[in-house]
Order: C-alpha cells, then structure tokens, then sequence
C-alpha cells in the first residue's frame, strides 16, 4: 500500500496524539476548552450557595452570652424585665419556714440582679445566693440551652428548617409516630442538630398537632388506648370530609363537592400570628380537603390597618418609586435597630417597646402582615376581625374577641362531620384573676367562672362536636382534666374522645417564664379530647294498658 506525501498526511494533533513541542514557552497558544467535570460542577455550585447564603452575626460556636452582654437589643430588654419581676429563690426560701409558714410576713425577696456565668439568666440577688443555691444546677442546663436557642434565631444565619415543603407525593404516605419519622417521610431538610429540632418542633407544633389528631393515619388509636370508641366514630365521621374513599386518590380534584372543614381555635394568642404559610402545612396532609380555620379570642392578632401602611415618611418621594423607597425606609430602620442604634427621626413617643414581660396573662402578638387578599370581616361578625382566602384550600379568619360574642354567628350550622374545636393551653384548672366564689369566696376556676371558660365549655358540648385541649406540662394537663369534674355543666356531661396523655408532636424547645426562670414548660406536651355525651334512644318493649 502506497503512503501519501507528507504534506497530505494528517498531523498529529488531529489524530488526537501530542506532538513535540517546537515552538518557545513564550509563543500564543489558544486556551484548551475548560472540562465541567462532576466535581467542579459540585465545586461551583458550593460556592455560588455561598454567596447566596447571609452571613451571620454570631457563628454557631459563639451563641453563648448573658444577657446584659447579648449583641440583641430584644435579649437585653428581657434580661431587663427578668430583673424587676423575678424573686430570689434562696430570699423566698428564707423568708418561709420549714413547714412552709412565713416567718417574716413583712419581709419580700429580692429581685434577680446576679446573672449566672453558666447559664447567663438573671437568677439570684448576689453572687453569695447564687453559690448557696444547690437547686440551680438542676435546670442550669435548660437554661443555657434556652439562651443559646435565643440567640440563634437572631444570628442572621440561614435557617433551613425552616423551609418547608410543598404537595406530598400522593403515592407516599406520611406518618405520625414522632417528629422525626414525619420529616423525613414529608421530606423536610434533614434535621442535623437538636438545636434545629427544637427550633422546627415550635414553629410547627400548632398546625401538626391538629393534623396528627384527625389524619387516618394518627398516631392515637384504639390499640394503644389513646382513641376511645366514642372518639373513633368522632373521628370517622370527620375523616369522611377529610380524606377520599378507600381506592381513589388524594388529589385536589376530589375536594371539588365536598364542603369545607372549620377548625375554630379558642382563645387563640401566638398561633394566631404564625405566617399563613406554616398553617398550610396543614392542608398539604389532606389534599383532597378545604380547610377553614377561626382563630377567636380576645389576644388574636389583627393584621395592620390599611391606613398604616399609606402613611407618607420625612423624606420627599418621587411617586413611580414610592413603593421602594418607603420599603428601603423600612428595611434600613428595622436593621438599625436590630444593631441597637435608633434612626435619627425616630420620635420617643412613637418608639414601640423592645421587649414585652410574658407574665402571668401573655401579651398579645404583634399585628401579622397585611395579605393582598386580606379583607375586613367586622361586617359580617360584628367584632374586629379579618379574612384572608390564602390559597384556594385554605381561609383563616381571625376574630378579636370572646366566643361569646361571636357564638350566634355559628350555633345553628354546627355539624359534627365537618366542625371540631381546639384549645391550646386554655389553663381550665386556673384560678380565674377575675371571678370570686360566693361561697366560700376563693378564686373560681376558669372552667367555671362566668367571664372565662364558664359559658362556653356548656355550649361546645352541645353542639356534639370534638373539643382537643393541649397543656404545656403533665401537671397542667392533669389540673384541666381534674377541673371537668367539678364544673358545673360539664361533669357527667362529656364523653372522650382522646385519653389524656403526651402529645408526639408538642414542642421540644423550653420556654422560660419572665416571671421566674425556674417555671419552664413545653409548649403542646400533651393532649386530650371530649365532646358532648350521646344519650341513644332506646326502644321500651314494656306494654302499658
């Protein structure tokens, strides 16, 4: 076979071979194309994550801090509060004797000044006191744990638990056994630290709580005595509404005919100012379902008035850029108060308070934002109120007073298959603040008394719908369940529904109480349900002539 002249040959480089180099180090060479391999693309997309992630004012190594030292104005203002509320525990002790009598009744303990360097609350009067105090190292621990998980949801980081998923697969099922088996089979991030836990669990407990009750797949049944047979055909009976027939698919189709699910929550306080959005999470457990959601109370938060939202600033504006300007105004204004400095036209009289004393009776929550679709409802309930129609399976409304007030509005189309009500942390074994006994004039309690819960635990049970009551601890889980058995109306009124007991799905963050560091519960430990007593009529074969 002939070869071809050198000068039809291929050369080398076209062969894909390398060719000695012949020309100087110096000589222009064109770049070879850049190779996206797998791990440079990986590479890449790190570092575009970086740029797009906040970087945080506090690492997660330094999260630990007093709190006359914290870098957050609000932490400071509550270190402030504890000060002036709280009583030394080692003065309270002195001041009783051992049987539990006074002995000096004129003598009152002193305030917390001393802020431990363990935990950094403000616990004792003196640093003696705090060295005396044997009982403090019990929960110091809980108490930095408290602190830390403060601090860290001021840090600035980004905080990935809480981004929440969207539809569930309707071939996936969810289940309901504990926190843990519920992330991962709705397919939220993965929870890596306890930290993240507790900051999840809080957020989420309010709406999961309902949904782990009335799913078909709870965790409550018949086997591990948590649903009694009365509370299985309350529950079967809303299941109907809540989920498709055996065989056809969870899907938003099957909702088309069915009427809408009212959740009315009583006494509503912070799970009135959770963003629309975390209440969803709600409705993506029952695809197939409408949700309407009533939060009553005289502590529901109302969203701002629209007037306050209009309201012109200092500086002259152009009107084609009213919107941004008033929103950069707003975000430069909220980020120098979160740096402790006040904007130099910032009025004392108008400056809202940094932090406000949770005691006794909670404050109630901040106005929530104002939706483009929110409407004013006071029309059409006679108190100040508001609806909001968030997304096509889910309405909040929200209404600023007592269920009394608004009781007329839905007694006649109460209906145990589409109608339930919750509570959380009504406190019924609380002594009422406001309502004595003729008798024996001692305080009443809640369930009882005629301005709180007297009235309106009577009326719940008549209309044969499930009430669910939570409480933050075993001891107020048992207090409200002690108080049904001496309230008038009520006793020997009641089926249940729910047997008292923990709830999976209560939160595992600890709230400590301004008024004394060492009261700390969780919020949702447990749960319990009733409903009112069905008396079937029953045939008489007697024959009276």
């Amino acid at each position: 076979m002939l070869r071809p002249p050198a000068t039809q040959r291929p050369s080398l480089h076209l062969l894909g071979r390398s060719r000695p180099r012949l020309c100087s180090p110096t000589a222009i060479r064109r770049p070879a194309p850049q190779a996206r391999t797998l791990f440079g693309w990986f590479r890449r997309s790190k570092a575009a994550q970086a740029k797009k992630d906040p970087i945080p004012v506090l690492s997660q190594d330094d999260l630990f801090h007093p709190f006359s030292k914290s870098p957050f104005p609000a932490l400071r203002a509550r270190g402030e509060a504890i000060q002036k509320l709280a009583p030394c525990p080692v003065c309270a002790a002195e001041a009783k004797g051992a049987n539990g009598s006074h002995i000096h009744t004129h003598a009152q303990p002193k305030a917390v000044k001393f802020e431990c360097p363990d935990c950094g609350w403000p616990t004792h009067c003196s640093e003696e006191h705090w060295s005396m105090d044997t009982e403090h190292k019990k929960y110091c621990s809980r108490l930095r744990e408290a602190n830390e998980d403060e601090h860290d949801l001021r840090s600035g980081r980004r905080m990935r638990e809480f981004e929440l998923p969207g539809p569930q697969d309707s071939e996936a099922a969810i289940s309901f056994a504990n926190w843990d088996v519920y992330w991962y089979t709705r397919n939220f991030p993965s929870m890596d630290t306890d930290r993240a836990r507790r900051h999840a669990s809080k957020l989420l407990s309010y709406p999961i709580t309902i949904g782990s009750v009335l799913h078909q797949f709870s965790g409550l049944t018949l086997r591990n005595q948590r649903l009694t047979p009365e509370g299985s055909r309350s529950l079967a009976a809303l299941r109907t509404t809540l989920h498709v027939p055996p065989g056809a698919p969870e899907v938003e189709a099957a909702a088309a005919l069915k009427p809408q699910a009212r959740i009315f929550i009583l006494g509503a306080r912070a799970e009135s100012s959770l963003p629309p959005h975390v209440w969803e999470q709600l409705c993506l457990l029952f695809p197939s379902a409408l949700f309407h959601l009533y939060f009553i109370g005289p502590q529901v938060s109302l969203p701002r008035p629209a007037s306050e939202l209009k309201k012109p600033t200092n500086k002259p504006q152009q009107p084609s850029s009213e919107g941004q300007q008033s929103s950069s105004t707003a975000s430069s204004s909220e980020s120098t108060s979160q740096a402790g400095e006040k904007p130099a036209d910032e009025k004392p009289a108008d400056e809202k308070p940094v932090y406000v004393p949770n005691i006794y009776e909670p404050p109630t929550p901040a106005p929530i934002a104002r939706l483009k679709r929110t409407r004013e409802s006071i029309k059409e309930y006679g108190v100040p109120s508001y609806t909001v129609p968030y997304t096509p399976q889910l309405t909040i409304t929200g209404m600023q007073a007592t269920y009394m007030d608004v009781h007329a509005h839905f007694q006649e189309s109460y209906d145990p298959y589409t109608d339930c009500f919750v509570l959380f942390s009504p406190g019924l074994g609380f002594p009422s603040p406001n309502s004595t006994s003729e008798v024996t004039g001692e305080p009443l309690l809640q369930i009882a008394s005629p301005t709180e819960w007297g009235p309106v635990i009577p009326l719940l049970l008549a209309s044969k719908c499930p009430i669910f009551v939570t409480g933050f601890s075993p001891a107020d889980v048992e207090r409200d369940v002690k108080s049904l058995s001496t309230a008038p109306e009520v006793a020997g009124e009641f089926d249940w529904v729910i047997t008292p007991g923990p709830n999976a799905f209560g939160s595992e963050k600890w709230e400590v109480a301004d008024f004394d560091p060492r009261v700390m519960i969780k919020t949702n430990w447990g749960i319990w349900g009733i409903r009112g007593k069905r008396r079937d009529v029953q045939e008489s074969r007697k024959w009276f002539f």
